[in-house]
């Protein structure tokens, strides 16, 4: 039995690159949360302090306990996370 896949889009107002990533995932039909830092530095904070970067979008992928934050700009390096959670899901 596997678990549906959690993905959450950290972003801000008039981020393009964040609007790609959004674009991408609804093409693609993944569904997803988003946490908007426009006005929230402490959340800022969070995403220093998991992943050390305070820039968005972060990309957060996830199933059951296992999750990967992709922090890099570029739908590729969104892709090859998605892959990683597509294999392990056809393995079970």
């Amino acid at each position: 039995m596997s678990k549906e896949l959690s993905v959450v889009v950290w972003a801000k107002e008039g981020c393009h690159y964040c609007g790609e990533v959004k674009q991408y995932l609804e093409k693609k039909g993944i569904k997803y949360a988003t946490i908007d830092v426009t006005h929230y530095d402490e959340r800022r904070d969070i995403l220093e302090v998991k992943y050390g970067v305070r820039h968005v979008p972060v990309v957060e992928i996830g199933q059951g306990e296992v999750y990967e934050g992709v922090t890099k700009v570029g739908v590729e390096y969104l892709d090859e996370v998605l892959a990683k959670f597509n294999k392990s899901n056809s393995l079970g």
